[in-house]
């Protein structure tokens, strides 16, 4: 088997993944347990909306699936993997335990962690710096529940498209960059974290909370976002050489499908 291939064989000195929203029935969960199966990494960041209190609260959506993320990510703590949670705003209860450590998981309200090259990265979710937010709470409810409308029309209107020879297309993802693209808010959001990190001394800034992976420079601050798991499934990865780059889980997963189909033609050829 190739690294890309083999359990625990794609080795990164550190991983970030955000906004997983377990409890979510659009949370792409055995997506997330294959990527854990596969990568293996010094340090592991969870970097906010891992557990989405608020689908919980209204009734969650917890198939088995979800359970196993967390059990995987415990088991990752106890053999070894540095494993540093920062809430985000979907589970921002944990934030009052902030400091803690729970079953080897540390709580963080943010981190700095160091590159290979000594510089320092930023890391929080960033929902701080999200405006809709931090001053009407109300309308980040309503958006979250219209978000949740798009994600389920992605299903019918994939389908059709599909019948007709066509690929996949996010209504959910076009509507919600088309949405904050008219106010500028992600080159905002990206703004102001990019300040953040340089008021804090910091080379690098390392976050979620918009659903769009990223990896930019901005003024000379390296910005990255570790994208999500309820559509893209990205994370971002440090190699071992000092370089920083974001993992499209689903490539992998296709390569992988790929290879296996080649394997059984080779296997009926033979």
């Amino acid at each position: 088997m190739s690294a890309a291939t083999a359990p625990g064989e794609l080795n990164y000195r550190a991983v970030f993944i955000s906004d997983v929203h377990l409890g979510m029935r659009n949370s792409q969960a055995p997506a997330l347990l294959d990527f854990l199966r596969y990568v293996e990494s010094e340090e592991l960041y969870l970097v906010g909306d891992i557990v989405d209190f608020w689908k919980v609260r209204r009734g969650p959506h917890w198939p088995q699936s979800h359970n196993d993320v967390l059990q995987k990510l415990l088991r990752k703590a106890r053999k070894g993997t540095r494993v540093v949670f920062i809430p985000g705003n979907h589970d921002d209860g944990l934030r009052d335990y902030a400091g803690m450590n729970f079953g080897g998981v540390e709580l963080r309200r943010d981190a700095i962690h160091k590159g290979v090259n000594g510089k320092r990265y930023l890391v929080l979710h960033g929902d701080e710096f999200d405006v809709v937010v931090r001053y009407a709470r109300w309308l980040a409810f309503l958006g979250d529940r219209s978000y949740d409308a798009a994600l389920a029309l992605n299903v019918p209107l994939n389908y059709a498209r599909r019948m007709l020879g066509f690929g996949h297309w996010s209504l959910s993802a076009f509507l919600k960059l088309k949405v904050k693209s008219a106010v500028n808010f992600i080159g905002e959001f990206e703004d102001a974290l990019a300040a953040e990190a340089r008021r804090r001394d910091a080379e690098g800034l390392i976050c979620g909370h918009i659903h769009h992976a990223n990896s930019r420079m901005i003024d000379g601050i390296h910005y990255l976002n570790c994208g999500d798991w309820v559509e893209s499934c990205t994370a971002i990865g440090e190699r071992f050489d000092g370089q920083f780059e974001i993992i499209r889980w689903k490539e992998h997963i296709g390569a992988r499908a790929t290879q296996a189909a080649s394997g059984r033609w080779l296997i009926e050829a033979a």
